[in-house]
């Protein structure tokens, strides 16, 4: 059953979304020139501390150096670079490794030797690929330095695999996946994470496919999306209610949302769209029209596995690691953890330039995972026209009980940390 809705969100369709090639030699391509800039930078700029470490992701290495750096036009954290080489997807007995390639069964079975798969492609990219090749606009606010982790004024870790499309169409791939973990400055909270991982596919058709359709080309490369997707969501969720959403998205036209009915409630499975004619002309496509989908793993994996918060995602406990085998999908997670959670709240004035991103961010580099929400419970204004702010923030372990001093010893230095980086006047 379907049913037919409207709704304008005017956010990037990638901007919330994302297999490849495993050889090293795209990547190596991709990004070479941006390494050999990074490398010259090493030597004018003073880094925070002389690090060893070194990543190899995909035949390209990286060093915590040329991402985390003191420049003022750099603002990720240390924690970025520990999750960098993780690698979640590419692991075949990991909720998201298994979701992944049940994605790619439903692909491969359906359309043999269409889809070439990129799931090694470097999570370091240009601020054009990531933005202008996508047509987001200059002023929109997924560009800013709250939204987006910048390692230079014209370098970013992806925020999306929307940032490899443009790339891949224009080395003549015309039907692709590209699974990746991408990186949002964000809130903290069961669901939110600063890393999350995406599934990104795309499908060209030229003239030759929808003449003599009987439909433009628009509307049949709508018509072929969103039976690819019915299809996707049958074969790894089952039967279910179905309802299409009509959105928007700055560079796509037309755009849908995919809402299946699962556990009682519509569920927002992944944003699609017909991609934007001007993507598509810049590739030297001008004749042809494609489609997109984006797919947030993290979610789906959520629902599919019963896994309760998004931080298990990332844990090495062999109780959350051994209750998965590959080929597994749909296992429900049996919790381990009964430890609870500690509430500390803060108050304090905040100036013009506080955000909450910010806030997020201050605190998980203090107490990391060990952060299990940040959340506004309070907030007035007086008579002067300062506002105030109260922030409860929950600390949990996964693994054990957390002590009082422990925890007080987190929270007197999140206080210090947020007074003295934030610009607020605590309470």
């Amino acid at each position: 059953m379907f049913c037919q809705l409207h709704l304008d969100k005017r956010v990037p369709t990638g901007a919330r979304f994302d297999g490849g090639s495993s050889n090293g030699g795209e990547n190596q391509e991709l990004l070479g020139h941006l390494l050999l800039t990074q490398t010259d930078k090493i030597h004018r700029h003073k880094w925070r501390q002389p690090v060893a470490s070194v990543l190899e992701l995909g035949g390209v290495k990286i060093t915590k150096e040329e991402i985390v750096r003191d420049d003022p036009t750099n603002n990720v954290p240390d924690t970025i670079f520990s999750e960098l080489g993780m690698q979640l997807h590419n692991r075949d007995q990991h909720p998201i490794g298994i979701l992944k390639n049940a994605i790619y069964d439903y692909f491969d079975t359906n359309y043999p030797n269409k889809f070439d798969k990129f799931d090694y492609l470097f999570p370091l990219v240009s601020v054009k690929q990531n933005f202008d090749d996508v047509l987001v606009p200059a002023d929109h606010v997924s560009r800013s330095y709250n939204d987006t982790y910048y390692v230079d004024s014209q370098t970013v870790l992806r925020c999306h695999t929307s940032a490899h499309q443009a790339e891949l169409l224009r080395k003549g791939h015309s039907t692709f996946l590209v699974t990746g973990d991408v990186y949002h400055r964000d809130s903290i909270d069961s669901t939110h994470y600063l890393v999350f991982h995406q599934m990104e596919g795309v499908r060209v058709f030229s003239p030759d496919d929808w003449v003599g359709s009987g439909a433009d080309a628009t509307s049949y490369a709508a018509g072929d999306l969103k039976k690819c997707l019915e299809g996707l969501a049958l074969h790894l969720i089952g039967a279910v209610e179905m309802c299409w959403v009509d959105t928007y998205f700055p560079f796509t036209n037309p755009s849908f949302e995919l809402e299946i009915y699962f556990q009682e409630k519509w569920m927002e499975v992944l944003g699609c769209c017909v991609t934007e004619q001007e993507i598509l002309k810049r590739s030297g496509r001008k004749d042809n029209v494609a489609w997109a989908f984006g797919l947030g793993l993290e979610r789906l994996a959520m629902v599919l596995f019963d896994i309760p918060d998004i931080r298990l995602f990332w844990s090495t406990d062999e109780r959350f690691t051994s209750q998965f085998s590959k080929g597994q999908l749909g296992v429900k997670f049996k919790p381990f953890s009964k430890y609870p959670p500690c509430y500390k709240d803060m108050s304090f004035w905040i100036s013009d330039s506080f955000t909450e991103n910010n806030l997020c961010e201050v605190v998980r580099g203090i107490a990391g995972d060990l952060v299990e929400e940040v959340k506004l419970i309070d907030n007035f204004t007086n008579k002067k026209g300062m506002t105030s702010h109260c922030y409860r923030i929950a600390y949990r372990s996964m693994q054990r009980s957390l002590t009082d001093e422990e925890i007080n010893d987190l929270q007197w230095k999140v206080r210090d940390q947020v007074e003295s980086k934030l610009n607020v006047v605590l309470r």
